[in-house]
């Protein structure tokens, strides 16, 4: 044996992501997600799509740049069924959203599209071993409730008609969507989270070719509204989205289903710190209504965390 190879040092194994730590990560995008409102709102009157396609194209060329500095670009070449896993997910939420937008009020259309968190928590039932938990279904309609009562407290609400039937269907399939996606993630836990950013990247090219069909290209302003352009795709729509696959492939699926509750009370609260909403007697008892269905879930969620 060479002197150089005895004086070698061991090669150090990277230790499994433990399921309570990969929870805490999922968490980060959740977090994330709750900036979403604000950052659009700076964004200045980008119509949807192009912000769309902008956005995700941040967030991928971040995934690029992380891939680079470790695996390398081949996380890219997955097979067809992780493709139409990760674009179908991330690229059909957004557009049947914006559809259910375009034909449905959006506080009608985004309560019924906030179903997600709570089918993410039944569909998670049927996950190996998982089975479910009575804790994490009262939480997450704690939380539905919360949202409801937040939505509904902005004004604008005014019941569900029978005209705006495509919209609510559209809405319902995004929330399904969302839901599917996340929960089929741990089908794919082989595909590494480096691959995200492809499936970010195919999704900017779809929104693109949306926006070019339906939409007038227009720019952000000034710089304020390019940095929020690229505050999104960083974060909410960049690290988020990497942060949200390994929660799902490897943390507690129910409670981070409950916990996503938290988004848009949290996005309340930043917008009315930030001067762009009123706080109303709704917030806080959305909040009161969030919270307590994240502790009892968490109460549950602690025993499966540890494992």
């Amino acid at each position: 044996m060479r002197d150089d190879e005895s004086a070698a040092p061991p090669a150090r194994r990277t230790p499994p992501l433990s399921s309570r730590r990969a929870t805490r990560i999922g968490l980060i995008a959740i977090a994330l997600w709750s900036t979403l409102a604000l950052c659009t709102a700076a964004t200045g009157r980008v119509p949807p799509f192009q912000l769309t396609a902008l956005t995700f194209a941040i967030g991928g060329l971040v995934g690029v740049i992380a891939a680079l500095r470790g695996p390398g670009l081949g996380v890219l070449r997955q097979r067809p069924a992780a493709w139409l896993h990760g674009v179908g997910g991330l690229f059909g939420y957004h557009f049947m959203y914006f559809t259910a937008l375009k034909l449905a009020p959006p506080a009608e259309a985004g309560l019924i599209a906030y179903l997600w968190p709570l089918l993410i928590v039944l569909l998670s039932a049927l996950l190996p071993g998982a089975g479910l938990k009575r804790a994490h279904v009262l939480g997450a309609l704690l939380g539905l409730a919360g949202t409801g009562v937040l939505l509904m407290g902005k004004g604008g609400f005014s019941g569900f008609e029978a005209r705006f039937l495509p919209g609510y269907l559209a809405a319902l399939s995004c929330a399904f969507i969302w839901a599917i996606y996340s929960v089929a993630a741990t089908r794919f836990a082989d595909v590494p989270t480096q691959a995200v950013a492809g499936f970010c990247l195919a999704t900017a090219l779809l929104a693109a070719l949306c926006h070019l069909a339906w939409e007038e290209t227009v720019w952000p302003a000034d710089t304020v509204q390019w940095a929020a352009v690229a505050a999104l795709g960083i974060g909410p729509v960049g690290i988020a989205f990497y942060a949200w696959d390994i929660g799902m492939k490897r943390g507690d699926v129910g409670l981070l289903g409950v916990a996503s509750y938290a988004a848009p009370v949290l996005s309340t609260l930043l917008l009315v710190a930030a001067g762009f909403a009123a706080a109303r007697w709704p917030l806080l008892v959305a909040c009161a209504l969030i919270v307590g269905g994240a502790w009892i879930a968490t109460r549950t969620g602690r025993q499966y965390a540890n494992r």
